[in-house]
């Protein structure tokens, strides 16, 4: 899956435990009708790819999505999901088309040279 549009904010790599599990948060704001502000999660190497990237940028994300299931001391059941990064590149603007096609010029709405300009009338009267 993909992702499209513009950076809004990037957080710090963080670290987390003892194992040094790396983490690093962006959040890119959807260019459609009513845009969606997505936060996505790059993990451990992935991390270092939001280093040439800045706010305000448009890009297009290579994205997964994540779910885990967890139980918590209560013995209830619990779903998390998230949106994981693993491919990020400049975007060329080419979203979706959200406008309507140019209309064409007037002049294509004239009759062509040597048509007649004015309706036949056939009414009686």
């Amino acid at each position: 899956m993909e992702l499209v549009g513009k950076i809004k904010w990037i957080d710090e790599t963080r670290t987390y435990g003892t194992n040094g599990f790396r983490k690093r948060e962006v959040v890119v704001t959807t260019e459609e009708q009513y845009p969606q502000h997505i936060l996505v999660e790059f993990i451990q190497d992935k991390c270092d790819l939001l280093n040439a990237y800045q706010v305000g940028q448009g890009v297009k994300i290579g994205i997964n999505l994540r779910g885990r299931e967890w139980v918590n001391p209560q013995g209830e059941t619990k779903y998390f999901n998230s949106v994981q990064g693993w491919r990020i590149e400049v975007s060329d603007g080419a979203a979706a088309p959200t406008e309507m096609p140019p209309m064409p010029p007037a002049s294509a709405f004239e009759p062509a040279e040597g048509e007649a300009n004015e309706v036949e009338d056939d009414l009686p009267f």
